[in-house]
């Protein structure tokens, strides 16, 4: 491990004198700094927070914590779920939130370029009367789009439009030295050289800092509308997917959710949910540029889902229908963690036609653990996020559970060919499963990548590798 050196008085001389007025030092300000939304992984404080407000500043501020080894924390909104944006080592957090301008929006070449501070749920602003949108659609919409980046984030439209890091085209990337990197252009193909730009992407900040990134648009839907689909039982429910995503509809988005999650989540916001009379429900969204094209990829939908055993087709086509199926599933994360004590989060992602054996086995590992366990995910690309939850068990009796229940879930996950993280990433909450899942041999080539591009090990210690 890398020893690194505490934060003077000199140092924070400075870093004041590099961004006058956005250096925090007292005990108040840098407590909103020492965790992400997933507190059950610790606290840990830095000894002073850099807010930046341009690449200049960063690559300055990382070229002199080099030289003093001072560890340096990159971190967005802070919405992460696996620890990776928490100063482990102390040294400093280096914060993009006042960099948050789009500095282009070019529709001829249909991108995009932004600061990594922007918010993804402020980016398509940016984007009105354009005809464009940027497809990638992770749940949390006040992350950042340079911590999507460096998490390589996903979301529901993943299973139609992809995840972040296929809309990625280029980026500008400080290394802990303190040189700048433009990595990518606006090309929509190339052939040149080692894709430096895809070892960034999903690195969550052990490689570089994100200064810049330019992102690829495609024209918008101009229709859309969503299909709540009840089935008897989960079973059912997960072994239509497949058919559906074969079917010619081409759903943007297919999640799953239990009535369990739903009764959460309707508790958390205090309405109704549109149904509850079924065990298990697939929520399929459908987008086209014809009402004429949705109409018929709907009748394909409709019929596929019944000859499967669903037990009804529910059409939300207006607003506020839409509004009261899609807020109950943007809110079961939150919901689930008002209804508990505390809890840990599974994010594993498994081949979509080992969704089925995935949630039996799921089944089976919580009715053992005696454990309350609830679980929704993207069935139209086999993310599935399940929760752990402590409830009333003893702080001994959960230690000794929760570890046996995460041990189980993630060996269910790699014996169905599956991984770690499909979207959260790996932070340091997740990395003694990712050593099992993978191997000392990838990870030994992982940090040697990292030794090439932060040899003094500055950068985000203790997280990934």
């Amino acid at each position: 491990m890398n020893s690194f050196e505490r934060v003077t008085r000199k140092d924070i001389e400075f870093f004041q004198a590099l961004m006058p007025g956005r250096v925090l030092i007292s005990e108040d300000a840098l407590f909103d700094y020492t965790h992400d939304e997933m507190t059950e992984y610790g606290y840990y404080s830095p000894e002073a927070v850099l807010q930046a407000e341009s690449a200049e500043e960063i690559c300055k501020a990382l070229k002199y914590c080099n030289e003093r080894r001072i560890p340096v924390t990159p971190r967005g909104s802070g919405t992460g779920l696996c620890g990776g944006c928490v100063p482990l080592f102390g040294g400093v957090v280096l914060s993009t939130q006042r960099m948050k301008k789009v500095l282009e929006v070019d529709v001829k070449n249909m991108t995009a370029t932004v600061e990594p501070g922007v918010l993804l749920l402020e980016f398509p602003k940016a984007l009105e009367g354009t005809g464009l949108f940027y497809p990638p659609d992770p749940g949390e919409k006040t992350a950042t789009m340079g911590g999507n980046a460096m998490t390589n984030a996903g979301g529901m439209r993943a299973v139609r439009f992809g995840v972040t890091r296929d809309y990625i085209l280029g980026m500008k990337v400080a290394l802990a030295d303190g040189s700048l990197l433009s990595l990518g252009v606006k090309t929509v193909k190339t052939s040149s050289g080692y894709s430096l730009i895809d070892l960034m992407i999903g690195s969550e900040g052990t490689l570089g800092f994100l200064t810049e990134l330019t992102v690829k648009l495609i024209p918008e839907p101009k229709y859309n509308l969503s299909v709540l689909m009840p089935f008897d039982d989960l079973d059912k429910c997960i072994n239509a997917v497949p058919e559906i995503l074969s079917c010619g509809c081409e759903p943007t988005a297919v999640e799953f959710m239990e009535r369990e999650v739903i009764a959460c989540a309707e508790e958390y916001l205090g309405k109704q949910f549109p149904d509850t009379s079924a065990e298990a429900y697939l929520l399929v969204r459908l987008d086209g540029m014809s009402e004429t094209a949705l109409e018929q990829s709907l009748g394909t939908l409709t019929d596929t889902a019944l000859a499967l055993g669903a037990k009804d087709v529910l059409l939300a086509d207006t607003d506020e229908r839409k509004e009261s199926i899609w807020s109950a599933r943007g809110a079961f994360l939150e919901a689930i963690k008002g209804s508990t004590t505390s809890m840990d989060e599974c994010d594993v992602v498994v081949p979509r036609n080992a969704i089925a054996d995935f949630a039996r086995r799921l089944a089976a590992i919580s009715g053992a653990s005696q454990l309350r366990i609830r679980s929704f995910g993207h069935a139209g690309d086999g993310n599935l996020h399940i929760y752990v939850c402590r409830d009333r068990t003893g702080e001994e009796e959960w230690k000794t559970r929760l570890s046996e229940v995460m041990g189980q879930l993630y060996l269910a996950a790699s014996e169905l060919h599956g991984q770690v993280s499909g979207e959260h990433g790996i932070g340091h909450a997740k990395k003694g499963f990712l050593r099992e899942s993978l191997g000392e041999r990838q990870l030994e080539l992982m940090r040697g990548i990292k030794a090439v591009f932060d040899p003094n090990g500055i950068m985000n210690p203790g997280k990934v590798v």
